[in-house]
């Protein structure tokens, strides 16, 4: 029988659990799930039997490869948690849960410290304008040095990153120090850390800073409004020590999560954007739950069994079963069939979902991530603000093992594409090849091993080809006869051309100046087609030619054997002879590279940048604090460039290609080209 997942708004609290790999976030959701009673036991990530750890491939990797979605009840409050991915190279599934929730929970771990995932994913979530929350996990870690950590949050995050509990009794417990103003802890006295919170969140109340000053103290109780409106503006950002293994400080992470943190009304609102480009104005969601619906796509799940689920957040109005709605600027409404709650791979049924639910659709072959859900004509053309995905730029081409597999292996690969943000595919006309990006050698490992396991294909894989291409340097002149004779009508046709090069970027130009009808005009075009396969083709190193104009001047033809395959033969041999005389070149793809990273790392990027036989055009910052580079490389430099970023900056470095233009490939290389080219046809 379905239940009601009708709360009142403020009933309601959504986190996702983001932040680097190994910090614990999975087992930390299996603690919070137990302390509620949503579980009868913790499961285990090393044994496969956690709630959100539920794909074979989790199982099998032993680490989250994809959001995964929860819900308990503690209080008459239901608390929907969305357990992340800790990989950079998954860092789409953790973005894309941001979309989801008022507050983005950083789970550090005690013993090694701030890491890039944790400075990532705190940036994004104050750029989304989400409530933050610190959870240091593994606080009963061996040799672990509690009080320097928190320096180092501080320092690192900001003194407004403030501790709402600390450790006690050698951190086997945790002690409150919001409500509490008394008692000890490992840290010292709980007076002291109560008074730099109230103090902190009373600075965005004049009246309660006027009481404070006056009375030397406020009752924790009466600042539920300012201590939202302190979340809201990230002038707090609590920090809460546990340990998931040991279940210290969960009982007080949750009263933390029940208590403090915000409902979905009180959270800042996201933006909505309604109409396109610069027209497009601002609106928000209201979390009224009469109201018209509005609610988001926000992940999207594709079993070959189960079919196409689609992870939703609820903003505005009620969705209940059988209601029709409609998908962004769609015109055809679909039917809502059942409605879920997410229990890691289990599906609790629903009756209706009102603003703030985080709910499942199931099997409406339509949705689509990033879809804006509605039941008003009117509100077409809304959408959310996008969020700062990272560009997918590490590639790999793909085909199937089986020839005449193609389409399917397009079905599928669209089919979990669809699933990640951040992987695209596409096919590259210039090599004909079919490229899959992602964000890393892990992301495109995980993608092929879901395509072999979940849908039982396997494709060869390579790296992907580089676009040459051949130009011309020189103008030149050639003639070709073709002649063929053999018993009744034969083939006759002769061409007279030259070639000169065009500026780079202009292609290619086709000039007619036959005159006296040396070659008749019905036979032109064939002349033009021939050419332009040999261009197609390549002439010394196999890649297609550009940037030259093909000057047809002179010819021959015969009354009775001239025909257009002649022409096409002999202006193709006619054009490959005068791009031979000309002076050829091989042109590589020079890429515009923007790269992203700290500071620290600059003079090795840079360094490493000219080894790659490219060159730094401009330096600067953006308002996220990082550095910024931007110049041009060889693409053909550029294959490994991700794993190399990773390593001069400890994986905080990122990067977008954008080709810039052409230029004549060093002669060394084109000696191999070429010589390449050559090998098969002397064998």
């Amino acid at each position: 029988m379905p239940v009601t997942a009708s709360e009142s708004v403020q009933a309601i609290r959504n986190l996702a659990l983001v932040g680097p790999a190994a910090t614990g976030k999975t087992t930390l959701a299996e603690a919070l799930l137990h302390q509620t009673g949503a579980i009868g036991t913790c499961g285990c990530v090393e044994r496969g039997t956690t709630v959100s750890d539920h794909d074979a491939l989790e199982i099998k990797a032993q680490h989250s490869l994809q959001s995964s979605l929860m819900h308990m009840a503690l209080a008459d409050v239901r608390i929907h948690l969305i357990d992340t991915p800790g990989a950079v190279d998954f860092l789409g599934q953790s973005l894309a849960a941001l979309e989801a929730v008022e507050t983005a929970a950083i789970v550090i771990n005690a013993a090694t410290g701030i890491e890039p995932m944790a400075q990532h994913m705190m940036e994004y979530a104050a750029e989304c304008q989400l409530d933050r929350l610190i959870i240091v996990n593994k606080i009963d870690t061996q040799d672990a040095d509690l009080p320097a950590l928190l320096a180092e949050i501080q320092q690192t995050f900001g003194k407004e990153c403030l501790p709402v509990n600390l450790p006690d009794a050698g951190a086997t417990k945790v002690v409150d120090c919001f409500y509490n103003r008394e008692g000890h802890s490992d840290f010292g006295t709980v007076a002291d850390a109560h008074r730099t919170l109230v103090e902190q969140v009373v600075e965005v109340d004049s009246d309660f800073v006027d009481r404070y000053l006056n009375d030397g103290d406020v009752d924790a109780s009466e600042l539920h409004a300012p201590l939202e409106q302190a979340l809201r503006e990230g002038h707090l950002i609590p920090v809460c020590f546990v340990s998931a293994r040991s279940g210290a400080g969960i009982a007080e992470l949750l009263d933390v999560i029940v208590k403090l943190l915000p409902d979905p009304s009180e959270g800042n609102l996201p933006d909505f954007l309604k109409g396109e480009g610069p027209q497009a104005r601002l609106m928000h969601a209201q979390p009224d739950p009469a109201a018209h619906v509005l609610a988001h796509v926000f992940k999207i799940s594709i079993d070959p069994y189960v079919g196409k689920l689609a992870f939703v957040r609820v903003h505005q109005g009620t969705i209940v079963p059988s209601m029709q709605l409609y998908i962004g600027d769609g015109r055809k409404p679909f039917k809502v069939g059942h409605l879920f709650l997410q229990q890691g791979k289990k599906h609790v049924e629903i009756n209706s979902a009102g603003p703030g639910t985080i709910c499942a659709i199931g099997k409406i072959d339509d949705l689509h991530f990033d879809a804006v859900l509605h039941d008003a004509a009117e509100d077409d053309h809304i959408h959310l603000k996008p969020l700062p995905f990272p560009v997918a730029v590490h590639g790999m081409a793909i085909s199937p093992k089986r020839r005449g597999d193609e389409q399917r292996m397009w079905e599928i690969m669209g089919k979990l594409v669809s699933e990640d943000p951040c992987l695209r595919i596409e096919h590259a006309p210039s090599t004909n090849e079919t490229i899959v990006y992602g964000l890393g050698e892990l992301h495109l490992r995980a993608l092929l091993e879901r395509l072999r396991e979940l849908y039982k294909f396997d494709v060869d894989t390579h790296p992907p080809r580089i676009a040459y291409r051949e130009s011309i340097t020189a103008p030149a002149a050639a003639q070709y006869r073709h002649k063929k004779q053999s018993g009744g009508a034969g083939q006759f046709g002769e061409v007279h051309l030259r070639v000169e090069p065009l500026p780079r970027g202009e292609g290619f130009e086709f000039v007619d100046q036959v005159k006296g009808g040396t070659i008749p005009g019905q036979f032109i075009p064939a002349v033009e087609k021939g050419v332009r396969e040999a261009l197609a083709d390549g002439v010394i190193a196999g890649f297609p030619v550009q940037d030259v104009r093909v000057i047809v001047h002179d010819g021959k033809h015969h009354p009775v054997d001239s025909k257009e395959i002649a022409f096409i033969t002999a202006g193709k041999r006619a054009f490959q002879a005068a791009i031979r005389e000309a002076q050829p070149v091989v042109l590589e793809p020079i890429a515009r590279v923007h790269i992203t990273a700290p500071e620290s790392a600059m003079g090795a990027i840079t360094g490493d940048l000219s080894a790659r036989r490219g060159m730094v055009s401009g330096t600067g910052s953006n308002r996220l604090g990082q550095m910024t580079v931007t110049g041009q490389a060889p693409m053909a430099e550029l294959a490994d460039y991700q794993s190399r970023l990773n390593a001069m900056t400890s994986g905080q470095g990122r990067y977008t290609l954008a080709l810039a233009h052409y230029e004549i490939v060093p002669p060394a290389i084109q000696q191999q080209l070429t010589r390449e080219h050559k090998a098969p046809a002397e064998e």
